[in-house]
């Protein structure tokens, strides 16, 4: 990409100093103004085209300590000096056109054969530099190499006007030659302010027209983002910056928040290869949100660890009840004082007359090392769950009994299998009447946990 941007912008520097200097020779043999102005566009040109090639050259470096977006507006620059050069040249071809209309004396201009060579060549010259600009400028999304593109594009429309012009003085017309000039000054005007609108839009980071509906609209299609916030978008040479601020549940873990961030990244660059894309993400509380989720979303603000969530509606007052998982070596000061923060942080946000309710427990064991009991041992309570789920109903086949020893006891893990068609609640009771008996029956054992499958 980089090296057909500079290879198009040499090119463009010798086919802009060929067609300088052939007009400039032929104007000044035949006298005519048109061809002058031509001339001295073309120089203007040649100008551009090497401010270009120079531009396009830094442009194209990558972004370092002290340009962190990049070299890209330096186009923008060159192009804005392009700018102020075409409107001074228009201001001195129309002074020097109304001279000779209004005061013609003294002016002859001859129409050669020369003349109409060298204004056709430069149509053809300049139709094919433009094309070829644009289709570059177009796949490699360069300022600079389309406001070359628009010089050539007017330098042919100027040179149709220089043609004309010098047909009328082969006519007898001799005002023709200072009528095209003026027409060619103001194709120069137009595209001047073609350019410089455009240039200006982009130094004072002009949104790019669309580009933010553009990328809302595409956030709006990635799963799991509920709100768009805020989108912002500037040009920076070839790149397109944005970033917006987009809202999802406040619900949702953070693995899940990031691959929605970078769902979003490749959902927009996919379809704006030219898009830097920089997401912001906030969590929002939506109005669909149950009780349980809000009072999770606040333990897990605080990083609390709670279970058995109980939310009731007591004659229309709300009761919610839950067990608090705190350090075992903390003093009950100490996570009373947990429980107290909790409990106040649920009533500010479901309201001050909601009973809260904290049962605390000590946080399940982890991080203990420990071995594998002797298999005498694992045999053992292998038989005792045997022989419990026995006399509870629904449950069977014990199997995959481990035991293991730790400074803080045993920890003995087992599964069952139980009617696939229970609910939650009751396989959930079952398995609890099955670890509380173990536990009766081997009081030194400090954690059963039980696994139940569906039968």
């Amino acid at each position: 990409m980089q090296a057909d941007k500079e290879r198009v912008a040499l090119t463009s520097i010798a086919a802009s100093g060929g067609l300088t200097i052939a007009k400039a020779v032929v104007g000044v043999l035949s006298g005519s103004l048109a061809l002058l102005s031509e001339a001295a566009h073309s120089a203007l040109d040649f100008a551009a085209t090497v401010m270009t090639w120079y531009a396009v050259r830094i442009s194209g470096k990558p972004a370092d300590a002290e340009h962190h977006y990049g070299h890209g507006k330096v186009e923008s620059v060159t192009a804005l000096i392009e700018t102020g050069l075409l409107f001074v040249l228009s201001g001195f071809v129309i002074w020097e056109a109304l001279k000779r209309l209004l005061f013609a004396e003294g002016h002859a201009v001859e129409a050669t054969i020369w003349a109409f060579a060298v204004i056709i060549v430069s149509i053809v010259v300049d139709f094919l530099r433009a094309r070829l600009l644009y289709q570059v400028a177009k796949e490699t999304m360069s300022e600079a190499l389309e406001a070359d593109a628009l010089h050539f594009g007017s330098d042919m429309w100027s040179s149709i006007a220089v043609l004309f012009g010098l047909g009328g003085v082969a006519l007898g017309y001799s005002w023709a030659d200072s009528a095209a000039a003026i027409v060619v000054a103001v194709f120069i005007l137009i595209a001047g302010w073609r350019l410089g609108r455009r240039t200006i839009e982009t130094l004072t980071d002009t949104a790019p027209q669309g580009s933010a509906e553009r990328i809302a609209g595409i956030a709006r299609r990635v799963a799991g983002v509920v709100a768009i916030e805020r989108v912002r978008a500037r040009s920076v040479g070839a790149t397109l910056f944005a970033d917006l601020v987009v809202a999802v549940s406040r619900t949702l873990p953070l693995d899940r928040v990031a691959e929605i961030r970078t769902a979003l990244v490749q959902a927009i660059c996919a379809e704006m290869p030219e898009a830097d894309v920089d997401v912001a993400i906030e969590p929002r509380a939506l109005d669909d949100e149950t009780v349980l989720e809000r009072v999770m979303v606040i333990a897990r603000n605080r990083a609390l660890a709670v279970h058995h969530v109980t939310v009731h509606s007591i004659g229309g007052r709300l009761s919610i009840s839950l067990d608090l998982e705190v350090d075992g070596s903390l003093s009950l000061g100490r996570a009373h004082e947990i429980a107290d923060g909790l409990e106040a942080a649920v009533r500010g946000e479901l309201g001050e007359e909601v009973e809260v309710e904290t049962h605390i427990e000590p946080l399940q064991t982890r991080g203990l090392s420990g071995r594998d009991a002797p298999s005498a041992r694992t045999a053992e309570v292998r038989a005792a769950l045997v022989a419990i789920v026995a006399d509870i109903a629904f449950v069977s086949q014990i199997h995959d009994v481990r035991v293991r020893d730790t400074a803080d006891g045993e920890i003995v893990n087992f599964h069952c299998r139980i009617d696939a068609t229970m609910s939650v609640d009751d396989v959930h009771d079952k398995v609890d009447s099955v670890e509380r008996e173990l536990r009766r029956k081997f009081p030194g054992i400090k954690r059963v946990i039980g696994h139940a499958e569906p039968r």
